[in-house]
C-alpha cells in the first residue's frame, strides 16, 4: 500500500477508496441510520467508575484537556515514553496472565492435554506476529484502571470517521491516546497519534455476571494536526451485529510486551462457538496475553482493505478469558446486539 508521508504527525492513506472499501462505507452507514431509532436505552458515557463519579447520562466523560489534541498526544507519547510503557501491577482485566509460550508451539498445558482429531487442531492452534493493518492499534494512558500499553482498539466506520472500539474494562486516564498499527521502538509512528476525547459506555459494564455482556466502549478521537479524520488515514471497519455463535472471524490484536517480548501485532483466523451458559462467543487461538483486550473480531476480512465487519472484540466475562494455562488460547467476546448498536449512534452523534 503507497503512503504519503509528506504531512506531519499522521500519514495519509492513498487510494484506500476502492470497490470492496466502499461497499463497507455503504453497509455501515446503513447500520448507523438504522440505530439512530433505537438509542433509547440509558447510556452513561462514565468510565474508570470506581476511581470518580460518573458524569450525568446526557453527557460524555471529561476530556483529559482542552489542550490535549493529536499534536499533544504525538509530542507526549514519545518512543522513549511508549518503550517504557508497562501495565500497572493492579492490571488483571486486560486478559489473565499465562506463562508465554513459543510463538510456533502450545503452552506445555495445551500439549499435556491435547485432544484428538480436529479439536487438536484448534487446540494447537497459535496467533502469528505480523505488521498489523491501519484500523487497529494500542491504548496508551498514564493512569485509569490500567497504564500506558494496557489494551487494543479498533477503528470503526462513522459519520465523523473518529471512532474506535475497545473493551469497556479498558478504561482510558489521562494523556489517552490511540496508536494505530502501532510499531514498537519506531520514532515515528505509521499513522500517528491519536487524543482519545470522550468514552462512552454503559455504567452496568463488567467483567461477570449480566455485566459481562455489557463489556465494549467507544471512543472519538481528535483530528490530527492537518486536520484529517482518523478514518481518512486508516480506514475503518463496519460495525455489524453479530449473526450467530458461530462464525469465521480474524482476530488482530497487541500483546503488552511484558507477556510477549516481540511487542507486534498478532492475528489468527479462527471460528467462534458459544461460551456455555452466557450470550457470549468463545474462540481458540494461543497467544491472546494482556494487551489484547478490545482486539476486533472480523468476519469477511478483505486483505486488499484491510478491514472487515465488527462482530466481536476481546472482553466479557472474566476480561476477556478464563484464568490459568488456558488464559491466552481462549478467548470471550460480547455477543453484538441491539445494546452495542444503541451505544454505537450515541457516540456516532459527536
Amino acid at each position: 500500500m503507497e503512503r504519503d508521508s509528506s504531512k506531519r504527525g499522521t500519514t495519509k492513506r492513498v487510494g484506500h477508496a476502492r470497490p470492496t472499501r466502499k461497499r463497507w462505507i455503504k453497509a455501515a452507514t446503513a447500520v448507523a441510520g438504522a440505530t439512530v431509532c433505537l438509542a433509547t436505552a440509558t447510556v452513561s458515557y462514565a468510565v474508570n467508575e470506581d476511581r470518580s463519579p460518573a458524569p450525568s447520562a446526557d453527557k460524555p466523560s471529561p476530556t483529559p484537556g482542552a489542550d490535549w489534541t493529536s499534536r499533544e498526544a504525538a509530542a507526549y507519547w514519545t518512543a522513549d515514553r511508549m518503550a517504557a510503557a508497562a501495565p500497572a501491577d493492579s492490571d488483571t482485566l486486560a486478559k489473565p496472565e499465562a506463562p508465554a509460550p513459543s510463538a510456533s508451539a502450545p503452552s506445555a498445558a495445551t500439549r499435556s492435554a491435547a485432544p484428538k482429531g480436529a479439536a487438536a487442531a484448534r487446540a494447537a492452534r497459535n496467533a502469528r506476529h505480523f505488521n498489523g493493518i491501519p484500523s487497529v492499534g494500542v491504548l496508551f494512558s498514564v493512569d485509569g484502571d490500567t497504564k500506558a500499553h494496557h489494551c487494543t482498539a479498533s477503528v470503526v466506520h462513522s459519520p465523523h470517521g473518529n471512532l474506535i472500539l475497545t473493551a469497556g474494562h479498558c478504561n482510558p486516564g489521562t494523556r489517552a491516546a490511540f496508536v494505530p498499527q502501532y510499531r514498537s521502538g519506531a520514532t515515528t509512528q505509521p499513522h500517528g497519534v491519536w487524543a482519545i476525547e470522550d468514552t462512552f459506555a454503559y455504567p452496568s459494564r463488567d467483567t461477570s455476571g449480566a455485566g459481562a455482556d455489557l463489556d465494549f466502549a467507544f471512543a472519538t478521537v481528535a483530528p490530527s494536526e492537518d486536520g484529517d479524520t482518523l478514518e481518512e488515514v486508516t480506514g475503518g471497519n463496519t460495525l455489524s451485529p453479530t449473526p450467530g455463535y458461530t462464525n469465521d472471524v480474524t482476530v488482530i490484536g497487541y500483546p503488552n510486551v511484558r507477556n510477549d517480548p516481540e511487542d507486534r501485532a498478532v492475528r489468527c483466523a479462527t471460528r467462534t462457538s458459544r461460551l456455555t451458559g452466557t450470550h457470549e462467543l468463545r474462540m481458540e487461538c494461543g497467544g491472546f496475553y494482556g494487551g489484547t483486550s478490545g482486539s476486533p473480531w472480523l468476519s469477511d476480512f478483505d486483505e486488499e482493505t484491510e478491514t472487515g465487519r465488527l462482530i466481536g472484540v476481546i472482553g466479557g466475562l472474566n476480561g476477556g478469558g478464563p484464568k490459568g494455562p488456558d488464559a491466552d488460547r481462549i478467548s470471550y467476546s460480547p455477543y453484538f446486539g441491539t445494546k452495542i448498536l444503541n451505544l454505537y449512534a450515541r457516540a456516532a452523534e459527536k
